[in-house]
C-alpha cells in the first residue's frame, strides 16, 4: 500500500505502509522499513565544509532552501544521527540531488 499520509517533501513520502492485526482484532497501519541508498548513489551537487557553529538546519536551508530537508543531507552522507554531521570541524558534507534523480550532464556550448 502506497503512503499518502506524508507530503512530497517528507522522507516518508514513498515509504509503503502495511497492516497488522493484533490478537484482539484491532488493525494497526504502520510504515514499512525505509531503506536508504548508499551515499555513492546520490548525484553530487557540491560539498560544504563544516565550520565552527554550523547547524544542519541552517546548512540545509542554505543549499536546499528548506531547513526541514536535513534528512536529505543525512541520507547523502550515510548518517543515522544528524548531529554527527556537524560535530567535526572540517568535515566535508555532500550536498546531493534526491535519491534516484540522476545528475544532468553539463553540455559545453
Amino acid at each position: 500500500m502506497r503512503n499518502l499520509l506524508f507530503p512530497p517533501t517528507s522522507r516518508y513520502c514513498n515509504t509503503e505502509t502495511t497492516r497488522l492485526n493484533t490478537v484482539d482484532g484491532e488493525e494497526v497501519i504502520h510504515l514499512k522499513r525505509r531503506f536508504i541508498a548508499a551515499p555513492e548513489h546520490f548525484s553530487l551537487l557540491q560539498e560544504h565544509l563544516v565550520t565552527e557553529g554550523d547547524r544542519l538546519d541552517n546548512i540545509t536551508a542554505l543549499y536546499l532552501g528548506d531547513p526541514l530537508q536535513f534528512w536529505r543531507i543525512c541520507d547523502a552522507n550515510g548518517a543515522m544521527f544528524p548531529a554527527e554531521l556537524t560535530a567535526e570541524i572540517g568535515r566535508r558534507l555532500r550536498i546531493t540531488l534526491p535519491e534516484g534523480i540522476p545528475e544532468i550532464p553539463h553540455v559545453a556550448g
